[in-house]
């Protein structure tokens, strides 16, 4: 065993049996290659990376390739979830020296853990022979490898409004600005087949949310088009786990067919809040379906019994990709019996199998019900004879080996799925799902908050590492739709408190963004900020959203003030490459018309609120009271004749209160029309 037997993370145990002497992130390794003037070596993975096993099999678990390493260099193992801040600094530096960044990420560093080189996977002869080529070159040519290094330190210490060329604008935003985003988006549009033209193909929620707003601001119907399009085949692909629930990270291929196979919190998290505003949208039955089972996944499979969530499912079991969720014919046959011969047509089933080696994987591209009347195979009783069969798959694979489970909680990912849980809760209604919400909410804000501060990690009954920004926005996005939903004030306050936080301990003033990093943590080459929309929104962004919605609801002038100059400066990105900046972009769409301000009063201001969110009113915020209320937007604010008020407001500006919904939506059509 080595230094990493002693660590919590599980990505960083699984590899405490290498003969690697691999150290955790941290002073002593540190310390050590300055002391022996050794290269440092960082390899940088998570538990669910597939590729991150693989060359631990190949390479790191091999004594000769071990013995190269230890005699050669400090070794330092990083949970890249654990420590996103060190993650994001050589992530830089490799795409700077013109890399494509992934996991693993190896990097080869001075003993000032300033970078020079770097690679991801490699093979084992390859990565053996790299190792002793850095190794000679360490020795031979030290100049060029410091002059190398400053040069990429210089990279990524500049300004985000230097390296994007950011300005402010003092314009208003406007319909016209969003149309070009939109033009210039739908150009890689994948208008057959759903998502993005190209593969892979990655669930990108940042761009549903995007199309979400721009279709309620211009009702353009390409954008609702693109939208269905995408989260139908994202709901009935091989990426959503047909059998079990919840969606896999991302397929391979351009169909939505063969995923790769880990399950990652935050994917599901997020998705959550996309489904449930586009079934608000659209009352499809497909979008509920996916709702209800990837809640019940996540509270069977994923939630600890404090009440957080845990991060990730691997791809693996015994060793092979994929193989918990995959089938023979034979198997399939074996288990569903009589249900066999539909089920086999439903799906393609083949005894060649329809994705390799004899295995099928199971995926569609139309309904269950659609597939089956074109299969010649519907009944009157279709549905529960599908459902069975998928239990029978259900119950079959509890026997299988289970991939394994990442069970480290971290803040900002059960901050995703706090807002997840909100939003699925809005669409449908259920109060199990209010319940699930605040208990995750509970769980923050006692095992993971100490004095208006959040720690990033969570295991073993112990919180730590110093909070990132990812967790401050995250979180703080989650408890304002906690508000929303339950009208309990302590949820909004604490919001609020987590922003006054990062403003005084992240915000750079002169370049008007947060640092991914506190002020109080841990000191790195280079501090970094993180403006860029990805897979998860950047912090950045989901910041500028919860200021403008704390800024709205508290009547903050201050924070609205920060949000208007953080979304302005990016707004050539968003008209030349909105892509990549679309959180960004959905900001943008909800400042092009005042934000409607739902304001219910009264015994019966939560039934009420259920009775709105029938609704799809995306650019809103709601709050509410049973009684009174000191809050702005409810301060003043009565019941009319003891009965609940609802008031309709803009700017602050209130329409004449009423005492029904109906009435209350049709204030807000006529506001909206004018």
């Amino acid at each position: 065993m080595n230094r990493l037997a002693n660590e919590t993370s599980p990505y960083l145990l699984q590899h405490a049996h290498n003969p690697v002497d691999w150290y955790p992130w941290g002073e002593e390794a540190l310390s050590k290659a300055r002391e022996e003037n050794k290269p440092i070596l960082v390899s940088i993975g998570y538990s669910a990376c597939h590729w991150c096993h693989v060359m631990e099999r190949e390479s790191f678990e091999k004594e000769q390739i071990a013995s190269i390493m230890n005699d050669n260099y400090i070794c330092i193992k990083v949970d890249r979830e654990e420590r996103p801040d060190v993650d994001a600094v050589y992530m830089d530096a490799l795409q700077a020296m013109g890399t494509r960044g992934g996991w693993p990420l190896n990097v080869f560093l001075l003993p000032d853990a300033k970078p020079f080189y770097g690679v991801t996977y490699l093979p084992p002869q390859n990565w053996a022979n790299l190792l002793l080529s850095i190794k000679t070159a360490f020795t031979n040519h030290h100049k060029e490898l410091i002059e190398s290094a400053e040069g990429f330190v210089q990279n990524m210490i500049m300004s985000e409004t230097e390296k994007y060329g950011l300005a402010s604008t003092s314009d208003s935003y406007t319909e016209d600005e969003v149309d070009t985003m939109f033009e210039v988006l739908r150009r890689n549009f994948d208008r057959a087949k759903g998502g993005m033209n190209r593969a892979p193909k990655f669930p990108m929620p940042s761009i549903y949310k995007f199309l979400l707003r721009y279709y309620d601001l211009t009702q353009h119907p390409e954008a609702i088009a693109q939208l269905e399009t995408t989260l139908d085949r994202i709901a009935l692909g091989g990426i959503y786990d047909h059998v079990g629930g919840g969606w896999a990270r991302y397929s391979v291929d351009d169909e939505w067919f063969i995923p790769h196979f880990e399950k990652m919190l935050y994917d599901n998290a997020q998705l959550l809040s996309i489904y449930a505003e586009a079934y608000t949208l659209t009352r499809k039955p497909l979008y509920a379906d996916r709702l209800r089972q990837t809640i019940q996944w996540l509270q069977r499979e994923m939630q600890s019994p404090e009440g957080g969530f845990y991060s990730a499912l691997d791809a693996d079991s015994e060793g092979v990709e994929g193989k918990f969720y995959i089938w023979t014919e034979d198997e399939l046959h074996d288990i569903l019996e009589s249900d066999f011969e539909w089920f086999a047509k439903l799906y393609s089933i083949r005894t060649e199998g329809n994705w390799e080696h004899g295995y099928n994987h199971l995926h569609l591209t139309h309904s269950a019900e659609d597939t089956a009347r074109l299969q010649g195979i519907y009944t009157d009783d279709f549905g529960q004879k599908y459902q069975t069969a998928l239990q029978k798959l259900a119950e079959a694979r509890t026997a299988r080996v289970r991939p394994g489970l990442d069970d480290k909680i971290l803040a900002s990912w059960n901050g995703l799925l706090l807002k997840g849980l909100t939003d699925a809760y809005r669409a449908l209604g259920d109060e199990s799902i209010r319940e699930t919400a605040l208990g995750v909410g509970e769980f923050i804000l006692t095992r993971m908050t100490d004095n208006g501060k959040l720690w990033h990690s969570y295991k073993q009954e112990k919180a730590t590492i110093t909070a990132f920004l990812e967790d401050y926005a995250a979180v703080a996005e989650g408890y304002l739709g906690l508000y929303q939903i339950t009208f309990d004030e302590k949820w909004l306050l604490e919001a609020q408190t987590l922003c006054d936080y990062t403003l005084a301990n992240f915000y750079d003033p002169h370049d008007e963004y947060f640092y991914f990093t506190d002020a109080a943590g841990e000191s790195l080459i280079a501090r970094k900020k993180e403006v860029i929309d990805n897979v998860i929104p950047a912090s950045n962004s989901i910041m500028a959203h919860n200021l403008y919605t704390l800024g709205v609801i508290l009547d903050r002038e201050d924070n609205l003030e920060v949000s208007d100059k953080m979304l302005s400066k990016m707004r050539k990105i968003m008209l030349t490459d909105v892509q990549w900046v679309t959180n960004w972009a959905a900001l943008f769409c909800t400042r092009v018309t005042p934000t409607a301000e739902i304001v219910l009063v009264g015994p019966e201001a939560d039934q009420y609120r259920q009775e709105i969110e029938y609704y799809f009113i995306p650019n809103k915020v709601v709050a509410g009271t049973p009684t009174t209320s000191r809050l702005p937007l409810l301060e003043g604010r009565t019941t009319i004749q003891g009965e609940t008020a609802i008031y309709v407001c803009f700017n602050k500006t209130c329409q004449l209160p009423v005492t029904s919904v109906e009435k209350a939506f049709q204030q807000l059509r006529e506001a909206r029309s004018m």
